[in-house]
Formats: C-alpha cells, sequence, structure tokens
C-alpha cells in the first residue's frame, strides 16, 4: 500500500514597494508554514524568520498527537520572540503571523494566526480554511461592512492577533483530513490581498508543476502592484514515497 504524502515548493518577493523582506516561508515533508513578519527597523525580517526556524524542527518528528504538537511548536515560537526581545530591547513590538500545517500521513493540523492564509483546492473548488484576525473581518462578522468594503477599507492592515511573545496568545487550532488530490496553498496577505480569489483558484486548479503555480500566483501579484512582499508555499497531496529536501524562502533564507 502507498503512503500518503506531499509533494510542495515555496517561493518569496519583497514585492514592488518594501525594500526588505518581512515574510518567511517553510515547505518540507511534514510541514507547511507561512509568517509575515512586522515591526520597525529589522523587526519583522528577525521575527518571521525565527519562528519559521523555530517551527521547522516538527517537520523532523512524526507525533501521533498532531494538534499537541502543533500548539507546543507555536508556543516555542512565541517564546522564542520573547526571549530575542530580552536579549536586544530594539525589537520591542516586533511580531509576526503564522500558519502551517502539520502531517502525519492523510491527518494535518491547521494551526493559524494572523492575517496570512491557508487554501485548499478539492475537485475544482477552492475554500478559505483559515479565518483572518484582522479588525476588517470582525466588522463584516458582525455585518457592519460588506467583503467589497473590507477591501478597501483604511483600516484592513490592522491585526488583531499576531505572534510578538507575550502571554495571551490566541491561536487557531484544528485537525482535518487530507485527501489525495487535495492541492493546499498557504500565502501571505501580500498575495491574498491584491489576486482575487479566482484568479488564484484558476492557478491552481490549471497549472500542474508546484514551482510553475508559485511563480505565476508572485508574478500576478506584481502586476497587482505588489505593494507587500509576497509569500506562497503550495503542496499536493500524493501517493508515493516522501521527498525529504525542504524548502525554506524569504527572511528565513537570506542567501
Amino acid at each position: 500500500m502507498q503512503m500518503i504524502t506531499l509533494r510542495y515548493a515555496a517561493g518569496s518577493d519583497v514585492g514592488r514597494v518594501r525594500q526588505g523582506n518581512e515574510d518567511a516561508g517553510y515547505a518540507g515533508p511534514r510541514l507547511l508554514a507561512v509568517a509575515d513578519g512586522m515591526g520597525g527597523h529589522v523587526g519583522g525580517e528577525v521575527a518571521s524568520s525565527a519562528v519559521i526556524a523555530t517551527v521547522a524542527s516538527l517537520d523532523q518528528e512524526c507525533p501521533g498527537d498532531l494538534a499537541s504538537a502543533a500548539e507546543a511548536g507555536v508556543r516555542k515560537a512565541n517564546q522564542r520572540l520573547r526571549e530575542l526581545v530580552e536579549e536586544d530591547p530594539s525589537l520591542t513590538g516586533m511580531g509576526t503571523t503564522l500558519t502551517l500545517m502539520l502531517w502525519n500521513g492523510a491527518r494535518v493540523a491547521l494551526a493559524h494566526i494572523g492575517d496570512s492564509r491557508a487554501y485548499l483546492l478539492r475537485d475544482g473548488d477552492l475554500y478559505q480554511i483559515t479565518y483572518d484576525h484582522t479588525l476588517v473581518q470582525t466588522l463584516m462578522d458582525d455585518g457592519r461592512i460588506t467583503a467589497e468594503e473590507a477591501a478597501r477599507h483604511p483600516h484592513r492592515s490592522i491585526l488583531l492577533q499576531v505572534l510578538d511573545g507575550g502571554e495571551n496568545m490566541e491561536l487557531d487550532l484544528s485537525l482535518r483530513d487530507a485527501e489525495v488530490g487535495d492541492r493546499y496553498l498557504l500565502c501571505s496577505d501580500g498575495l491574498s490581498g491584491v489576486v482575487e480569489a479566482e484568479q488564484l483558484r484558476h492557478v491552481l486548479a490549471e497549472v500542474d508543476d508546484l514551482q510553475e503555480v508559485t511563480q505565476e500566483l508572485i508574478r500576478l501579484a506584481c502586476e497587482a502592484g505588489a505593494p507587500d512582499n509576497v509569500t506562497c508555499v503550495v503542496a499536493d497531496v500524493v501517493e508515493g514515497p516522501m521527498v525529504d529536501d525542504p524548502v525554506v524562502v524569504g527572511s528565513a533564507n537570506p542567501s
């Protein structure tokens, strides 16, 4: 019997406006993750790269309790941010989003904080499987603004939850079942904020090669002006041998 495993690719681009890349991404045989850092000077780059470096160890494990392992990994990353600020107070105020998926065969834990996103393409339909921890999402939930108004809202970048080393981390955590043929996209809002969901769906559904998918999604974001860094991780659920060749992009891979 063939094992269920992942094929994956990742890409990151500074975009058309920013001077540095505060995004980081990771794709491996058991772990997919995207972090979008924030904080003046080098804080955003430090936060995203430190968090990705910390959770990367999850890729080497094969835990029985996926949800607990994912949560412990995120808490360890949050603790790492706290330590970095204690070592260098000039980093005070830095933080990062984090969206990660930890796999064991067809079971996957999804851990999420902030406004980076995870999407699932299944049978040609695209589903957003994370919830944006943003002010505009709260306003939409309350029926005070529409999705169209949210896209243009002057405060659309205000986050209500991030990883920042604080004590009161509120993490979205869920367990899911994957199916062979599923395709997943994790991305920073530098992609989802400027490229329409239907465009995302079209690329994910029509382009076979995963590296080409990442390149095309980044191209679309840049074509739309790319006011922010753009990072995406894509993965297919397949039957076959495990490929153990992790890809690290963005601030976590400064080379």
